[in-house]
């Protein structure tokens, strides 16, 4: 559900911008009030494993169309809502700009969708709830796949918004919302699926970090060594092989494009759009997940024998996939660093 700058103006991608820069800031105050160093390599490892989930692509079945794990849910209940959404800052932040999966004007819109809506609505509103009485894997299994569900079609309805904001008129409101929700409905089901399964790995290997989590309290003395062991043998696997099993369909958001104005890209107007995309494209050394090289021949060579080919072994997808997890745990990792620093400031008796 990664949105291009051609779906927004530039009013709607700077306020939103604005927002998400407004969120993550007071993310990074409240991360900051109850600082636990035990989380840094934990946010790291997560947002590499989030980073390479959602490079496959699952299929849903009679629609032609494919979701990925949006990881938004999985993040908050893991991490806390506020750690939970600078790490989703952070991932969709590197494939924007080395990978070029979202636009850098569509940025905010991307953070807040996948982030927002995950972190501070559904996990307080919905988890916490089926959790309330305490963690055990039916409560964990519900309150996952609802949550995960709800926030999903939250954000599927804000992109319909935030176009419809934008004066995309070829986007006919009606039109769009009716095929944007059930095809997210569908994806939100497998999130839910796949949320319940990872937080419920965690919870048997060491539920403290899910108790604590869920508390907002610092992990403490809890040892957490099994769990990052477990995600990044999870990170290798998932981005260097599982990401050629990828569906070839277009996602649901490009699935719902295409059946609504008869393409799944549309064009972007000049100007900020175009000087950003320039922008982009310089900064985007792995554009959709692959060799520069290989995108050229591929664009020659046409789609169709692309899609004929499944799976798509590819040692460009691979490279993408660790490179790319190695980033994200490197920047969610200093972000968390970088906090642990300006809290031992704060709290020196010289401060």
């Amino acid at each position: 559900m990664h949105m291009a700058d051609a779906l927004i103006s530039p009013a709607v991608g700077g306020a939103m911008l604005a927002v998400t820069v407004g969120a993550v800031a007071y993310s990074a105050k409240k991360v900051n009030a109850s600082m636990d160093e035990k989380k840094i390599p934990l946010m790291g490892v997560m947002g590499a494993f989030i980073f390479a989930a959602q490079m496959i692509n699952f299929t849903i079945p009679a629609t032609g169309s494919s979701g990925h794990l949006g990881g938004g849910m999985l993040l908050a209940i893991l991490l806390g809502p506020y750690a939970g959404f600078l790490t989703m800052a952070s991932i969709l932040l590197i494939q924007a700009l080395f990978f070029g999966d979202g636009g850098l004007l569509a940025y905010g819109c991307n953070v807040f969708n996948l982030g927002f809506y995950t972190c501070f609505i559904a996990y307080p509103l919905i988890y916490k709830w089926f959790t309330r009485k305490g963690l055990n894997s039916l409560s964990i299994f519900w309150g996952a796949v609802l949550s995960a569900i709800v926030a999903l079609q939250l954000g599927a309805f804000s992109v319909v918004l935030e176009t419809l904001a934008s004066g995309r008129t070829e986007l006919h409101f009606a039109s769009f919302v009716l095929l944007m929700q059930p095809i997210h409905l569908a994806i939100g089901l497998v999130e839910g699926l796949v949320t319940a399964a990872v937080v419920t790995f965690v919870w048997q290997a060491r539920p403290e970090i899910l108790e604590k989590a869920h508390l907002g309290q610092a992990i403490g003395s809890v040892s957490i060594k099994k769990v990052l062991t477990g995600l990044a043998v999870a990170v290798v696997l998932v981005g260097g092989a599982l990401s050629w099993f990828a569906s070839s369909h277009p996602d649901g958001l490009e699935w719902s494009l295409e059946r609504t104005v008869g393409t799944a890209e549309l064009e972007a107007p000049a100007g900020v759009h175009q000087a950003l995309a320039e922008l982009q494209s310089k900064t985007a050394f792995m554009p959709d997940y692959g060799f520069k090289s290989s995108e050229e021949v591929a664009a020659k060579t046409g789609t169709e024998e692309a899609a004929a080919s499944w799976p798509a072994i590819d040692p460009g997808t691979s490279v993408a996939g660790l490179l790319g997890g190695a980033l994200t745990l490197l920047m969610a990792a200093l972000i968390g660093y970088f906090i642990s620093i300006f809290h031992r400031k704060g709290s020196s008796p010289m401060a």
